[in-house]
């Protein structure tokens, strides 16, 4: 079954609007766990507009299930990754000033990088994981980097969606083939949602993880977290 990582991003931005500690971001985290979540996921920015690089530390020995840590690869970012040593890493391609990841990895481009950078945690014992686009010739080089995984960017998918669904998943379908055959595992993340989260893995049954937050969170002022939680495990039976 795939795994449903949480991010939980957005309730420290929630904290961080008024200062003090509420919410609790490190409570929200397990209780996401309780309530069925089979991952945690944060996004330290160099200029902790959410995530802060404390909460990290905090929550490494509070949790239970499986710990992801995504960002930019700055050096505070690998030393803190090694430091904390989460189950996964994964490495996307923003900058310093952008509100959201908006593309994949150029791993051809970026190759010598990405390579020293799976050396580097995989001696740590760290799993990869690099952001990528469907482009077989980005997939092709994330494996020759020596990534564990890829994560599929897929905001694209979510933006046509609503119009033609078939149209929408028919590049991540093809590029869930090539990641198989690359023998790497497969993720996939950005914008995914209640309503096209199903349809995303009844043609892509084989992934191993989604990290899903904004839309999640979302939800949850909704139909309560506990509840939320559940709805996106449902789409992934």
């Amino acid at each position: 079954m795939t795994k449903l990582s949480v991010n939980i991003n957005k309730i420290a931005t929630l904290r961080n609007a008024r200062g003090g500690n509420v919410p609790d971001v490190a409570q929200v985290a397990l209780d996401c766990e309780a309530f069925g979540a089979d991952g945690i996921t944060v996004h330290p920015r160099p200029d902790e507009r959410h995530i802060r690089y404390a909460d990290v530390y905090k929550l490494r020995p509070m949790l239970r299930t499986e710990f992801n840590i995504e960002g930019y690869p700055s050096e505070k970012f690998i030393d803190l990754v090694l430091k904390v040593k989460p189950h996964q890493v994964t490495l996307v391609p923003d900058s310093p000033e952008q509100i959201t990841s908006n593309s994949g990895w150029n791993t051809k481009q970026h190759f010598d990088f990405l390579s020293e950078l799976m050396d580097t945690f995989g001696r740590a014992g760290i799993r990869t994981s690099i952001f990528v686009g469907t482009e077989p010739e980005m997939l092709e080089y994330a494996a020759k980097a020596g990534a564990d995984r890829v994560e599929l960017y897929t905001e694209p998918y979510a933006s046509l969606y609503p119009e033609n669904p078939e149209k929408a998943v028919a590049p991540f379908v093809e590029a869930a083939k090539i990641v198989r055959k690359l023998g790497l595992g497969l993720n996939a993340g950005h914008d995914l949602s209640l309503q096209n989260l199903r349809f995303f893995h009844e043609n892509i049954p084989a992934l191993d993880e989604v990290s899903i937050g904004h839309a999640l969170i979302c939800d949850a002022l909704y139909l309560g977290l506990k509840k939320t939680i559940e709805e996106y495990k449902k789409c992934l039976e």
